[in-house]
């Protein structure tokens, strides 16, 4: 089992990761992970734990895996978006064919104020767009 293991192990955390060297050539066979580097994929701050001195095999590889967390990170976003769009369409679905009038006054004001604040943000956004494209034709 041991030589199945990789070399390093990605904790993940809310905003990047910890990086663990995995040991496993010790005097009771056990698998050790030794913290190594914490990563802030917000700002991409990547700190040595301790006195380690990461190497050029490990910034490559945090490099790497930054790139693909993020990139992830992205997939998962628009995934998201494509799941709200869906659950609005069912929300609008579930309000004219299934909700009570009680059903209703429990929900109505938060969700026109959340369609409210969302419609401004991507008016908003499509309009920057749109002024920018002019400005790019010109």
């Amino acid at each position: 089992m041991p030589g199945d293991l990789p070399d390093y192990y990605f904790r993940i955390r809310e905003n990047g990761a910890v990086l663990f060297k995995v040991d496993t050539e010790n005097r009771q066979r056990r698998i050790e992970l030794d913290e190594i580097a914490t990563i802030n994929l917000k700002n991409g701050n990547v700190k040595a734990h301790g006195d380690h001195a990461l190497t050029p095999q490990e910034r490559a590889l945090i490099k790497d895996w930054i790139a693909t967390r993020s990139a992830e990170l992205s997939r998962r976003d628009l995934d998201d978006i494509r799941r709200a769009v869906d659950h609005l369409n069912l929300t609008a679905q579930w309000a004219q064919t299934r909700a009570s009038d009680e059903d209703l006054d429990q929900v109505t004001d938060a969700l026109l104020l959340a369609m409210h604040d969302l419609r401004s943000v991507l008016i908003r956004r499509k309009a920057d767009r749109l002024v920018k494209g002019a400005k790019a034709a010109e």
